[in-house]
């Protein structure tokens, strides 16, 4: 079966394909599906954003689309940067410069308790809908370490494995998180669906 990943994002596209090539899903992106969707991320919540890319890029292509919304929640920032993660400080900041001023808005507080979120959603032709959740709690390091992974992951730190994500490898990441979690979900609820859809 083909999915067309609703992103842009050749990161997220590797995790993707990664973890539902088990499942038989070949994970192409928007532009080897011949479409090209930009769509407004109005959602209040993870959830709605997901299905509202997923549904976008379904109708645009005819084919099951796949979308992930996923970002940082802070405690002490009640739940901040949360659905704005992509998008902090404004349109002209990259990733380093997102994590820069996080890193910053947190400076002298004590409480760095925070968790990555993800939220999954795959819409078909057909009508169906299959979502999924998944989160990894950690707290926020004083400043970046380890050079993998992407967005915040260079201050996202493990207490328990010592490491923030950028210092783990694809193998340890996909183990623990957020992304990790909310996938192994759907893979088991899309199974059921195909399941029952064949029946």
């Amino acid at each position: 079966m083909k999915m067309v990943l609703a992103s842009k994002n050749a990161h997220k596209l590797t995790e993707m394909k990664d973890i539902l090539s088990r499942l038989g899903v070949d994970v192409v992106l928007e532009s080897e599906a011949g479409v090209d969707v930009d769509v407004e991320e109005t959602g209040a919540t993870f959830e709605e954003n997901a299905r509202l890319k997923a549904h976008a890029v379904m109708q645009a292509s005819g084919l099951p689309a796949i979308a992930d919304d996923s970002g940082l929640c802070v405690d002490a920032l009640n739940g901040a940067p949360g659905v704005y993660s992509a998008r902090y400080g404004g349109e002209g900041l990259d990733d380093t410069g997102r994590y820069q001023l996080l890193l910053e808005n947190m400076r002298g507080q004590l409480d760095r308790r925070c968790r990555f979120v993800s939220c999954i959603c795959c819409c078909f032709p057909g009508g169906g809908v299959v979502e999924a959740r998944g989160e990894c709690c950690g707290t926020l390091a004083y400043a970046p370490r380890g050079e993998g992974g992407f967005g915040y992951d260079p201050i996202f730190f493990v207490p328990a494995l010592k490491k923030t994500f950028s210092e783990l490898t694809a193998q340890e990441k996909n183990a623990i998180s957020h992304r990790g979690k909310a996938l192994d979900s759907f893979e088991k609820k899309l199974k059921e669906y195909l399941k029952k859809a064949e029946g």
